[in-house]
């Protein structure tokens, strides 16, 4: 598939301070890319030298294939949805939105036409002669999307646009995103250090820590085949097993001495036999056992009602308990002894 951004050692430094590290991406044409990581991961820098509001300390940038590190921001073609807002205080919100198609010279009544499919799409027809101090801090970064969207450019760059609503709104608004860059076809580049909504909205997530991307991949490779345990950690939660390999007769195991596991057939390079590593076992991967047929044995620290299923934390003596998903009638009792046991090939191992 053709990049429709690329970035080979893009950088930025603050004195001594790096803000993003060499970076080398590319974003596919028509793809739905999200920048996910902590705070201070360097993503929204990365975003904001894609938009040509921060100008890199080094490395190139390509739009279409040609250098476009130093073109200025509104010769991109990008719009922008920015975290603040940044609507215009003196205009209606049907002025706010309406505003970058009248930059384009478009006639009147596909103007009126394009204005209110947008007030639709973001539920704010009856709010379109309202100023911006009128409306909520949720209901301005609506109008911010609808104006974004509204001109159907081809590169969109979302900086956490749905930061400010409410779970109900955010999960429409999600839900009308995915439906929005269907229909357009362009490519977004969406920020966010919500990795549920990475997961919903993602074709990949590009995963983000200290300056530099950790790891990218689709949602699906993120979540099943963590790259670090960084990436295991951030991305839904995770039971990391720590110890050696060492090779058995039924195939090679993690043995810390206060337990003996087996590991999947598959293993990253740097797994080798007596080399240190981390299992990464997923909490709906695992399951009660009898201790006979158990991996690993605990006690029962905490069991937590969540709606459909109970969460069971067990102490296994580590510096973190280990947690599962069991159905309500096979809920155990807090202070109970119980094993626990997974399919091998179901867990993943990560080296660093």
């Amino acid at each position: 598939m053709t990049a429709r951004l690329q970035t080979r050692a893009i950088s930025k430094h603050y004195d001594s301070v790096t803000a993003l590290s060499p970076t080398d991406l590319d974003v596919r044409d028509g793809e739905f890319l999200t920048l996910l990581g902590p705070s201070g991961s360097g993503k929204t820098t990365l975003l904001q030298i894609l938009a040509g509001l921060v100008e890199p300390s080094g490395g190139s940038l390509f739009i279409n294939g040609k250098d476009a590190t130093h073109t200025a921001a509104g010769e991109r073609g990008i719009g922008m949805v920015f975290q603040s807002y940044a609507l215009f205080p003196h205009l209606s919100v049907w002025e706010n939105i309406a505003y970058p198609l009248r930059m384009r010279k478009m006639d009147k009544a596909a103007m009126t036409v394009a204005v209110r499919d947008a007030l639709e799409m973001v539920q704010m027809g009856s709010y379109a002669n309202r100023l911006p101090r009128e409306l909520s801090g949720g209901q301005q970064q609506r109008i911010a999307l609808a104006r974004c969207f509204v001109y159907k450019p081809s590169v969109i760059l979302l900086d956490e646009p749905l930061g400010a609503l409410d779970k109900k709104l955010r999960e429409h608004m999600q839900s009308e995103i995915r439906s929005l860059h269907k229909d357009l076809g362009a490519t977004f580049i969406y920020v966010t250090h919500d990795q549920e909504e990475a997961l919903n909205l993602s074709d990949r997530i590009c995963l983000m820590n200290q300056s530099k991307i950790e790891q990218i991949g689709t949602p699906q490779d993120l979540y099943d085949r963590p790259a670090t345990a960084f990436s295991a950690q951030f991305i839904g939660y995770s039971n990391l097993l720590s110890g050696r390999v060492q090779d058995s007769p039924a195939g090679a195991r993690l043995n810390n001495g206060r337990f003996d596991v087996p590991l999947p057939a598959q293993r990253p390079d740097g797994a080798g036999i007596n080399a240190d590593i981390s299992l990464v076992v997923r909490p709906e991967e695992a399951c009660l056992a009898g201790v006979d047929d158990a991996y690993v044995k605990g006690v029962v620290s905490e069991v937590v009602f969540a709606g459909s299923d109970i969460r069971v934390m067990v102490d296994i003596g580590e510096s973190q308990p280990f947690l599962l998903r069991c159905a309500r009638r096979e809920a155990p009792a807090v202070g109970d002894g119980v094993g626990i046991r997974w399919h091998a090939e179901h867990a993943a191992v990560v080296t660093c």
